[in-house]
Order: structure tokens, then sequence, then C-alpha cells
């Protein structure tokens, strides 16, 4: 089976859908960085500066823990209202964050716009699922990757902007056209495919997993920077997330429609592909959140190049995932991830025994390589989990990934942020070449057992199961 190399999805019926997914995909991409550059601004209008961190935590937290939920609601009412829902909260959210007053409202505004982007991500990775064949997700799926990468940089060099001319709310207030345009194109241009009947909607199922996963996850954000790590607030928030999601195995095999169906997570491929993808959430915050400073640091470039020496890895991405489905169409879904695990433990491997060289040009050469691994991964990962079950579980299949590579994320700053810290502890806690330099080597070396973590996971992918060219339909 051969891909048609000669389509493109820009020249496709489908074109303006995948323009408004990519553009509400790039809202809510630009939203989880674009604030760190602006924070001193915000401060200095607003005050509390010992609440900022709550800005970047509330919106992840929120994100993360509503996409189950959406998921579930999405095979039962179709991905429609669910997208719309979320472009129309976040939208809204956003307006409100550009007119806060203090950083009470503004922590509140992120909190819902967390919301309105929970809904966005799974939605779109999902409507693509729906509406291209398996030939041409791999390029659809690349484009969407490089929507990802290149918001990543851009956020940040964004809310410098608004920062420097002395306007941090335009942060907010730009989102507004581009959500706009978002919406009237979903509305007008995306019609639902499959059977939406009339069931039931498990509300005690889904706000017990709701409370507890928001517990663990604030556990984990937290933990070590609001309250140590060996404290009570840490022990009351996993101790409750944990038991809450206990109870969910009691509540759920009860229910006539479960929120979430544990036949799913009995799948060795969405066990498999959900590790992957915490591993990739963990190894890409790991390289992005600290080889800039490190290079910073060690080297004594600007922040610009050493952000542009980090952007390779968004460059090799969206290469290798755009051109993942002539592998996975000839080689299967399973050796492609494997291949793509094994280039990025290269790459982090390169990263980690490089560091006492500092180079931009080492650290973007790598950067790259590493890209380019979890390019083949991503996105074959995701497509053979749509691909292992019909329209009305594609959208849980979807969720479980985008909520594991959330948790990876999450995870991955706050176990790298604990190991940089102490590694600058050890040096005084002061940020000299040298010190910076130890731990940004302890945190790459944390890479690389990510990295591992995640050639794991592609070893117990299995063999692909028989490839649906067709689009799932209830």
């Amino acid at each position: 089976m051969r891909t048609n190399d000669s389509w493109s999805p820009l020249r496709d019926e489908n074109t303006p859908v995948l323009f408004a997914l990519m553009l509400a995909n790039a809202l809510i991409a630009m939203d989880a960085t674009i604030l760190a550059t602006a924070v001193p601004s915000v401060i200095s209008d607003l005050g509390e500066y010992s609440r900022f961190p709550w800005l970047f935590s509330i919106y992840l937290l929120t994100q993360a823990v509503t996409v189950p939920v959406y998921g579930k609601l999405a095979d039962m009412h179709g991905r429609k209202p669910i997208l719309v829902f979320g472009i129309v909260v976040f939208l809204l959210s956003s307006v409100s964050a550009g007119f806060a007053t203090s950083m009470t409202s503004l922590i509140i505004s992120r909190a819902i716009q967390g919301v309105g982007a929970g809904a966005v991500g799974p939605m779109a990775m999902t409507i693509l699922g729906d509406i291209y064949t398996l030939e041409q997700r791999g390029k659809v799926q690349g484009y969407m990757a490089s929507v990802w990468a290149v918001s990543s940089v851009i956020g940040p060099l964004l809310g410098g902007f608004f920062a420097e001319v002395g306007a941090w709310r335009g942060i907010f207030f730009v989102n507004v056209p581009f959500a706009l345009l978002a919406l009237i194109l979903v509305w007008r241009k995306f019609a639902d495919v499959g059977e939406h009947p009339s069931r039931r909607i498990d509300y005690l199922g889904a706000i017990t997993m709701t409370v507890g996963l928001t517990s663990l996850v604030l556990g984990i954000l937290e933990g070590g920077i609001a309250w140590p790590w060996l404290s009570w607030q840490t022990g009351v928030a996993f101790g409750v997330g944990v038991a809450l999601l206990a109870l969910m195995g009691v509540i759920e095999p009860r229910a006539e429609e479960p929120v979430v169906e544990f036949r799913l997570m009995k799948k060795r491929l969405i066990v498999a592909t959900s590790l992957t993808m915490v591993s990739i959430g963990a190894l890409t915050v790991g390289v992005t959140s600290f080889a800039p400073n490190f290079l910073q640091q060690a080297t004594g470039i600007s922040p610009i190049l050493a952000g542009l020496a980090v952007a390779a890895m968004t460059l090799g991405w969206p290469l290798a995932g755009g051109n993942s489905a002539k592998l996975y169409l000839r080689r299967g879904f399973h050796r492609t991830i494997r291949l793509g695990a094994v280039i990025a433990l290269i790459g982090s491997i390169l990263l980690a025994v490089t560091v006492h060289w500092p180079s931009a040009w080492f650290v973007a050469g790598f950067a790259f390589i590493l890209g380019l691994g979890l390019g083949f991964a991503t996105a074959p990962s995701t497509i053979a989990a749509q691909n292992s079950v019909g329209w009305n579980q594609r959208a849980q299949v979807t969720a479980i990934n985008t909520f594991a590579r959330s948790i990876g994320s999450a995870v991955g700053v706050a176990v790298f942020g604990a190991v940089s810290n102490a590694v600058l502890g050890y040096y005084g806690g002061q940020a000299t070449p040298a010190s910076v330099t130890a731990s940004t080597q302890a945190v790459f070396i944390g890479v690389v057992l990510g990295a591992l973590a995640m050639l794991a996971g592609a070893l117990l992918t299995p063999k692909d199961e028989p490839v649906v060219k067709k689009v799932h339909r209830s």
C-alpha cells in the first residue's frame, strides 16, 4: 500500500477545516508559553509576585483534566459541538484575561482558558482521523505538528514583544480575531460524520474522575514549588487523587454509559502508545525548558539565538511527521514508532554527552535529530490508536493519548525542575556557567531515561492490526 505523493492537504475539499484546526491549535499552543516572557510586565501592573506561577500551572491543570471528559462527550454527541464549545470558551476567557484588573481575576481567566483548550486539542486530532484516510493522515499530522512546533517558538517571542511595548494585555486580545475566524470556518465548513444516539451522561463518573485528576495533577505541578514534596499538602493531593481514581473502578462498571471505558485501557496498543506519549511530553519539556537557559549561561549568546538553536527540534519534528505515512504504510506502525524511539534516544544521548562542550551548533544539530525521532513516533502512535477503534471510540482514544502527553509534560516539569534545583543547590544556589552546565547535564540524563521509556513503549507496541482505510462510522 502506498500513499499518493501528489496529494496535498492544501488542495483538498477539507482544506478550510484543516486551516481552522491548525489555527485553533496554534492559539492554545502559544497560550501555554506566551506569558513566560511577559511575566515582569504583568507583575509590574498587577502585583502579587508570589502567585504568578499559577498563571501557567492552572492553564495546564484545567486543560489536562478536562480532556478525557471531552473525549467521551465527543463520541456521544459528535465532534463539532465540543470543538465549538472549546473555541467559544477560549475566546471569551481571552477577552476576560485581557481586561483582568488583579492577579486573581487573571488566574481565573487562565483557568477557564484551559477548559476551552482541553476541548480544542483532542477534537482537532480526532477530526483529522474522521475526515482523512489512513494514507493522508501522515501528511496532515505533519502540518499539525509544525503548528505546535512553530507556536512553541513564536509564543515567547510574541509575549516579549507585547511586554517590550508595554501592552501585555495584547497577548490575550490577539487571540480574538483568530479564534473568531476558526469558529466561523468550523461552523460553516465542518459537518460531523457518524450517528449520535441519545445516551445518558455518566455525571458521577465524570465528576469523580475530574476531581481525582485535578488533585493528582495539582500535586505534580505544585509539589516542590508551592509546597515541599514531603509535606501534608503533597500527601493530601496525591491521596485524594489516587482514592478517587480508584473509586472509578467501582463506579464505571455500573454506569450505563461510563465516561471511561476500561476495556480500552486493556488494549496493549493503547497502553503502549500512551506510554510513548507520556515520554514524548517529558522529553519535549526537558529540552525546550532547560536548553535555552543553558546556552545563554554557558556561551553568552542572546535569548533569541538560544531559542533558535532549540527550535531546530521543531524543524525535525514536522519533517519526520509529514513523511511518517510513507513508512507506516509500508513497514507498519510498530516499526515506524520503534524507529522514532531509537532516533530520539540517539539525539538525547548526544545532547547529554556533549553538554560540557557548550555550543549552539551542537544543541541545534542534536535537537534536530531528537525532533526527527519524535516526529516518526508521535503521528504513528496517535493514528495507530485511532485506527484500532470505531468512530464511537475514536475521540476517547485520542483524548487518552493527549492526556498522556499532558501528564508527561507535567511530570517532566516537576522532576526535571527538582533535579536542576538539587544540582544548583550543591553549587550554593548560584547560577554560574559551571553550575548551570552541571544541572543541565543532569536534566539531559533524565531526558535520556525518558527516551528509554519511550523505546520501551515502542517495543511494547504490537504488530499492526488490520488497516481500516475507510472512515469509521457507528
